[in-house]
């Protein structure tokens, strides 16, 4: 049997994950300005230098933002600036989540058809393959999410469509975050798992059977059910 190795967290690392709670509750909003290093320092009761390294980390990410003489603010999410980190997506909006889901739905449920009429062997295989581990993650979020996202990337290769290939690996990181936003929300129970995994076989059967029509009617479906589980939970 193999162990995964345990890893010490940092102090600035918790400190940052604690902010972006925070900000994920919405107890600090896009627009608001953080205390003072000195301030956080003491409401958290650690160095300055943690401090420092915590929000130094959630600037690299795009989160937060230095305004020079004025402090640290929480930054609004950008929906054109998809290359930003996929931890922006904890402070989109519904807007942004319904415009993500609605490049989705006319990316996905269009490259689903193509996909169905002319998938190979191999396209199969992978499609197949991002079933097997989603199956086998078993509850392990980070693993679930993957094998979901590889599923739609694996459809969108079998379209043998360079440029709709593109498209889709340009908003892959923000729709591995929405991903893992709605299994966390919707998807968490066991029954909910099972359903999400059986829609996507679903969609693979379809695909296999060159039935366009029906691939893309599932796949439409599968998004929409995606979409209203984050507007249960996103203002």
């Amino acid at each position: 049997m193999q162990y995964k190795p345990i890893r010490t967290r940092k102090i600035y690392e918790e400190v940052a994950d604690s902010l972006l709670e925070m900000i994920q509750k919405g107890d600090i909003r896009p627009g608001d300005k953080l205390d003072s290093v000195e301030q956080l320092a003491k409401n958290y009761n650690v160095g300055r230098s943690a401090i420092r390294e915590a929000l130094s980390a959630l600037r690299a990410t795009g989160i937060l933002e230095m305004r020079q003489g004025e402090g640290t603010f929480v930054k609004e999410f950008d929906p054109t600036k998809f290359s930003l980190p996929v931890s922006i997506a904890f402070i989109m909006k519904r807007k942004d989540i319904k415009e993500l889901m609605d490049v989705r739905k006319i990316l996905e449920v269009g490259a689903v058809y193509t996909a169905a009429l002319e998938h190979n062997q191999g396209d199969l295989r992978a499609m197949h393959q991002a079933l097997v581990d989603m199956e086998e993650a078993n509850g392990n979020g980070e693993l679930g999410e993957k094998a979901d996202l590889d599923f739609h990337l694996a459809i969108a290769h079998a379209t043998h469509n360079d440029m709709l290939i593109n498209l889709m690996n340009s908003v892959s990181e923000i729709m591995m975050e929405a991903m893992r936003e709605a299994r966390k929300l919707w998807f968490h129970s066991e029954k909910k798992t099972f359903k999400l995994l059986e829609e996507h076989k679903l969609i693979y059967q379809a695909i296999e059977k060159q039935d366009g029509d029906k691939a893309q009617e599932l796949m439409l479906f599968h998004l929409t059910q995606v979409e209203e589980a984050l507007f249960k939970y996103i203002e």
